[in-house]
């Protein structure tokens, strides 16, 4: 019987789950357990979220326009969302895993994903976006690899490694998550991981024995891709590979101009790829580094991440002092530089066989304006908040998007302001009113005292400026209109401005945050609506069968839940009943 079960499964798999998502694309399937263990990265044993008992979680590696089904049971002992950073969604903001589009998947439940990767190629990552579960973990890769029919402009590399490297503290994301509900600062963080582990011991004063550390290792002479993602809470980080060249290649699906650094920085939610040739004589191992940038380096010293290339033929490991990033920490014009020198490859072929730059957006008419203008914390109501425009967004109980479907009324307002309030700030579920086809400008205005990143889900976004002072009209002279650099994720320096451009195509709920944890967590988000006047379902999939309510609509919700033991099981019987009804209703 389990033999039967199990072949029948296996035809469920090739045959029926092509009627669940976009017929004649490959499918990928994934059944995650996301759960606690107990780890030591920085030499203190403390509690991370992991997935299927991996720290960090396993690599996603599809192709463009697969679709992904992915089983997520919750083993945690609060609510838990997944959002895919950068995976656009098209048409599907209900698969975005963010509160303003989906219900948190309540304790010992699971909720099946289940989206396209749509004319995507590129780095990307996931993690949890509810409660600053990220700060304990839950993130992984996400590699997105070109058709078959659509070349890379580079030669294929010999292998592909993912870095994901983040700013981490001892204490978990409730004790956290405590601080900021109590109006404190998080602190300078503890130390700065790759790929889930600490730092090597280059240094006996900074770094104690019996650290566990990241180690890639590497065949003399060939060329790698290095993914690099910054997933942690909100420190930009300078990387490097001691004597190695980085050749930047593409950032968060866009494929830039190659050019060689020595060193980038890479700043919170932000991901790149580097072709990095192994061309030394591996005399020893060589450090890997990831350092806090803009900070008093004396002091934090200690909060650096430090792994090691190994070369198959390495003569010793490494020692001595680590390659030395950036002097500036008062001066952020190296880093504005090194930002501007970023940018998009118009001949090369994206996920569409036609080059990138085919797609003029600088020719386009601006039909909306947004300036958003952040400061430092501030209080409302008692209560230290950060604002966007002078608003303090508040998630409410029923997400955006199943408000609009079930005409909920009073969830949220559609006068997200166009710039900067005047007066004191407030707490509001206010969203942008975007328009269909529009084409908008957002500038960000960060007057806060740390680099902001700024992320949108459901595009890719043309970076055309940015500079110190405040952005005027005048400003526009300085644009970049074209080959601005096309991704989801950028920076924005302090007392400076960054300039965006977006083609309003995805009908919608998209999120816009800070992917600084601490602010995005305290209020600097908003949502932009995008919906198509005409209501088709050619521009916007159906509402999932399995859609999780709450909110207004909590008692629509069926009393279903499977325990994380079950979770596999469940899942399969349940795609194995759906084939079992199909080919009785064929046979009949």
């Amino acid at each position: 019987m389990a033999f039967f079960r199990d072949f029948l499964f296996s035809i469920t798999i090739s045959l029926f789950l092509t009627t669940l998502c976009y017929a004649g694309d490959p499918t990928v399937y994934l059944n995650w357990e996301v759960k606690y263990i107990t780890v030591a990265p920085l030499g203190v044993k403390q509690q991370v979220i992991a997935i299927n008992k991996e720290f960090p979680g396993p690599i996603v590696n599809v192709t463009t326009n697969n679709n992904v089904v992915a089983n997520i049971v919750n083993g945690l002992d609060e609510p838990l969302l997944i959002t895919w950073n950068g995976i656009q969604m098209r048409r599907n903001s209900w698969q975005d895993g963010v509160l303003g589009t989906n219900c948190p998947i309540p304790v010992n439940w699971n909720y099946t994903y289940n989206f396209q990767v749509k004319d995507q190629i590129g780095s990307f990552y996931y993690f949890p976006s509810t409660n600053f579960q990220s700060a304990s973990g839950g993130y992984g890769g996400i590699i997105v690899n070109n058709r078959a029919v659509i070349s890379l402009p580079f030669d294929e590399p010999y292998g592909d490694i993912t870095m994901l490297i983040g700013d981490w503290y001892i204490r978990n994301h409730t004790s956290l998550r405590r601080s900021l509900n109590d109006g404190k600062h998080l602190g300078m963080p503890d130390g700065v991981l790759i790929n889930g582990k600490g730092p090597y011991q280059y240094n006996s004063t900074f770094v104690p024995d019996g650290i566990d550390y990241a180690t890639f290792k590497v065949e003399p002479g060939k060329t790698y891709r290095l993914r690099v993602h910054n997933v942690g809470i909100s420190t930009s980080l300078n990387f490097r590979i001691q004597n190695h060249n980085l050749l930047l290649s593409e950032t968060e699906g866009g494929y830039t101009v190659q050019q060689n650094y020595t060193n980038l920085d890479i700043h919170v939610g932000q991901s790149y790829s580097f072709l990095v040739t192994m061309d030394q004589n591996a005399s020893s191992d060589y450090y890997i580094v990831a350092s806090p940038r803009f900070v008093n380096e004396t002091v934090w010293q200690r909060v650096t991440g430090v792994g090691i290339l190994h070369y198959s033929n390495s003569k010793g490991k490494a020692s001595g002092p680590l390659p030395l990033g950036p002097q500036d920490e008062n001066d952020k014009t190296y880093s504005m530089n090194q930002a501007r020198s970023i940018r998009w490859n118009v001949s090369a072929s994206g996920a569409r066989p036609n080059p990138q730059g085919s797609f003029k957006y600088g020719g386009i008419n601006v039909t909306q304006v947004y300036v958003l203008k952040n400061k430092p914390p501030v209080t409302i109501k008692g209560k230290q908040r950060t604002t966007l425009n002078g608003i303090s967004y508040v998630n409410p109980d029923t997400p955006l998007r199943l408000a609009d479907e079930y005409k909920v009324k009073g969830v949220y307002t559609l006068d997200f302001p166009d710039k900067p309030l005047t007066g004191a700030s407030r707490m509001a579920s206010s969203v942008i009113n975007g328009t269909y086809r529009g084409f908008m400008e957002v500038v960000l205005q960060n007057n806060d005292t740390k680099v902001q990143s700024y992320h949108l889900d459901g595009y890719a976004f043309f970076v055309v400026g940015m500079d110190y002072g405040e952005w005027t009209e005048n400003s526009r002279g300085t644009y970049n209109k074209w080959d601005g650099v096309a991704r989801s994720t950028i920076q924005v320096f302090p007392g400076a401005w960054t300039s965006i451009l977006i083609s309003l195509d995805n009908v919608g709920f998209w999120n816009l945050r800070t992917a600084n944890l601490d602010s995005w967590y305290l209020g600097q988000e908003t949502y932009i609506r995008i919906v198509n006047p005409e209501a088709t379902n050619e521009t916007e999939l159906a509402r999932p069968e399995n859609s999780i309510f709450c909110g207004a609509l909590k008692h629509k919700q069926q009393p279903y839940h499977v325990g994380p033991k079950s979770a596999a099981t469940s899942y399969r019987s349940k795609l194995l009943l759906s084939f079992l009804t199909l080919i009785f209703a064929i046979i009949v």
